[in-house]
């Protein structure tokens, strides 16, 4: 697989200073560049993981898919090319303002502004968040995951599992379609759901804090109409998250949590319970959508579905041992 992370993401927004106030005080961003056309949001290492440019209107921008070297980024345009797809060598310009050794670009079917990049910039002082949390969990999982909405998903599929190799980790056909794909251990750095218009349905960041997803919901329900999902937990990726309404009415996940898959070995399968464990009130949903998904929450916690919690070495705490019946029950489950 030549793509290995999801590198950046570029939105439209008609309202920087609310932008800069969002990405500051809720999600806790660094906000690293300011001007009057775009600002420039930190979350780790490198110079730039967010860009926000100043428009008449509010949507996504582009977003960067990052490969290894110089040598997989030609090769990645061949494919394309291949493919009948053309592709745009960005210049020094745009390699300069994306912090990047060299980009290429193109269009998704569903009219996406795609890029490919390598040798992304590392900034030269340590990431300060914008409010106190422990940080974002990003690396070679890349920035988090980005979710589209399409028109037709039977459409659009082909292109990014068939020609850019990435791996479907798992789909839903109620109470709506979605696929949802891998190009690295991150349960999805992708996805997309059929709506019948396309767009940017959502941008996920994971926390290495359960408590950080806590306060920042706090924040998040002292602002009006702010909470557009509530908390609650996915099972296919384990994230237990709430959304965010962005400035201009998109959305960010903000979870904690995510499972990490063997993409050689990870086998996909159809989600039966639905796209959340519980929780997860969408109020983006039409009243019967939203009804049908607590019908099948129901019927999941009826079922006695469960997901095992993640948890990275030295972020818990293992409870005292201390329930005679839970000992029983674990003893007669082993056996």
């Amino acid at each position: 697989m030549d793509v290995q992370t999801l590198g950046y993401v570029g939105l439209r927004a008609t309202s920087l200073e609310d932008w800069a106030s969002f990405g500051t005080g809720l999600l806790g961003l660094q906000l690293a560049e300011r001007s009057g056309a775009q600002l420039v949001f930190r979350m780790d290492d490198r110079r730039q993981r967010i860009l926000v440019a100043g428009d008449v209107s509010d949507g996504l921008g582009f977003y960067g898919w990052e490969v290894a070297d110089a040598a997989a980024l030609d090769a990645m345009a061949s494919r394309l090319e291949a493919h009948g797809i053309p592709v745009t060598h960005g210049d020094a310009a745009l390699a300069d303002r994306r912090r990047v050794t060299a980009l290429i670009s193109c269009a998704d079917p569903a009219g996406n502004r795609m890029e490919f990049f390598h040798g992304a910039e590392v900034a030269d002082a340590p990431f300060q968040p914008g409010r106190c949390i422990s940080g974002f969990r990003t690396g070679p999982l890349g920035m988090g995951h980005v979710v589209l909405t399409v028109e037709n998903l039977d459409a659009v599929l082909p292109f990014y599992r068939d020609i850019l190799g990435f791996g479907l980790s798992n789909w839903l056909e109620r109470p709506f379609r979605a696929q949802f794909l891998h190009v690295n251990p991150r349960h999805h750095s992708f996805a997309m759901i059929e709506t019948g218009k396309a767009g940017l349905h959502h941008l996920m960041l994971e926390l290495f804090s359960f408590d950080d997803v806590g306060q920042g919901y706090d924040i998040a329900q002292g602002e009006r109409d702010c909470v557009a999902t509530t908390l609650g937990r996915h099972p296919n990726d384990c994230v237990t998250s709430f959304y965010a309404r962005t400035p201009g009415d998109l959305m960010v996940e903000y979870g904690w949590g995510g499972r990490a898959i063997d993409p050689a070995t990870w086998q996909p399968f159809e989600g039966q319970h639905g796209p959340s464990l519980w929780g997860h009130d969408r109020v983006w949903l039409s009243p019967e959508q939203r009804e049908e998904a607590r019908l099948i929450r129901l019927r999941a916690a009826q079922a006695g579905q469960r997901s095992p919690v993640q948890v990275l070495a030295g972020n818990f705490e293992q409870a005292a041992d201390v329930c005679p019946w839970w000992n029983s029950a674990q003893k007669l489950a082993a056996e």
